[in-house]
């Protein structure tokens, strides 16, 4: 049987592009803990129905992944042997900034050297506004039926093991993303992320059904029982 890892994906607007920023975790976590934060009914009366509900209850998804360098050395990968894990390590931290952040600081870094070389006029440039920048789009999977739209809101680095030049070679990852409602779709164009969503929404029916299915005679029994009781 193959076994299936999960993974963590950056998209963008061409996807899975020639370098997509992934990864894949070099062991499944042995636990996944979910919790769902239900949203308090809308104030609209002075006595709200028991069943009414607001937005979407949000769903957060906390894991532990663990990394190692381990293999990598004992098979003499050049990468592992200058680095450690440090690659895998900054391609998570990488998740959690802007998606322009690194090249907005190598633009000011050949500004200021332009600068300094006395490449720039004597007036200074007028003052720019800084535009937003957008968290990058991540996509989280995790089998066949999930594969979600997710935020990193946080991430925990344990670096537990390094090697004689003190790059990390072992290091344990605390996770906790965030799953957007389909609220959230409607003010944006992330075709990728609520078509994802929507998927993982319909498997997850899906399985319901398939519930009910195993379940309708045992439902019927105990029906039967409560009215002859």
């Amino acid at each position: 049987m193959t076994l299936i890892r999960g993974a963590i994906i950056e998209y963008g607007s061409d996807f899975l592009g020639p370098l997509p920023n992934v990864v894949i975790f070099q062991f499944n976590p042995d636990s996944l803990s979910r919790s769902l934060q239900i949203p308090a009914p809308p104030e609209r009366s002075r006595v709200p129905e028991r069943n009414q509900t607001g937005d979407s209850p949000r769903e957060t998804i906390s894991l532990t992944a663990h990394f190692t360098a381990a293999d990598q050395l004992n098979a003499s990968n050049p990468v592992a042997m200058e680095f450690g894990i440090g690659p895998q390590l900054a391609a998570l931290e990488q998740m959690v900034y802007p998606s322009s952040t690194l090249s907005g600081l190598i633009g000011a870094a050949l500004d200021a050297i332009g600068d300094a070389l006395g490449g720039a006029g004597p007036a200074s440039p007028p003052t720019q506004p800084i535009p937003r920048v957008a968290l990058p789009s991540l996509l989280f999977i995790w089998g066949k039926t999930r594969v979600l739209p997710v935020t990193i809101t946080n991430l925990s680095i344990t670096e537990q093991q390094y090697d004689n030049r003190l790059n990390p070679i072992q290091a344990e990852v605390a996770l906790t993303l965030t799953i957007p409602t389909e609220e959230t779709f409607r003010v944006n164009d992330d075709a990728i992320g609520r078509g994802a969503l929507e998927y993982t929404t319909l498997a997850k029916d899906a399985q319901a059904i398939l519930n009910l299915a195993n379940t309708a005679g045992q439902a019927v029994d105990l029906v039967a029982d409560l009215v002859t009781f």
